[in-house]
């Protein structure tokens, strides 16, 4: 059993943050368990575009205003509180924050928490290393 306060990733390894978002990574492909979740909040007033060409994500809104758009197909969605989105054709999206965006993320297949967005907003599928257990 894994217990973790939010608060207490603050400042470690599992703490990312870019200019309009930061993620706390609670659960990571170390657990083993197959998904990685992630708390991520997305600053008010920012733009960011994703494309996880080798991650399934789905995310769920717990707080906050803003637009989800398809890049492949323009479609615009209403992000707030209680919306969810499954982006299970790897879809390259862009996510505008009207105020501050919290998501509760899940990627399938785990993210490690080594992975680094490249220019296309793409994590690389990093694989867990067993032996070293990161």
């Amino acid at each position: 059993m894994l217990v973790t306060n939010l608060n207490d990733l603050n400042d470690t390894d599992r703490d990312i943050t870019s200019e309009t978002w930061r993620s706390r990574r609670m659960v990571l492909a170390g657990e083993g368990v197959g998904f990685s979740f992630h708390d991520t909040v997305i600053y008010a007033g920012t733009t960011s575009t994703f494309h996880y060409a080798n991650h399934i994500e789905a995310v769920y809104c717990v707080q906050g205003e803003g637009t989800l758009t398809n890049e492949e197909t323009g479609e615009v969605h209403e992000l707030r509180d209680g919306t969810m989105y499954l982006l299970d054709g790897h879809e390259k999206h862009t996510v505008r924050a009207t105020s501050e965006l919290r998501m509760a993320c899940v990627f399938n297949p785990p993210v490690t928490g080594r992975e680094i967005h490249d220019e296309n907003g793409v994590y690389p599928l990093v694989l867990q290393d067993s032996a070293s257990g990161s």
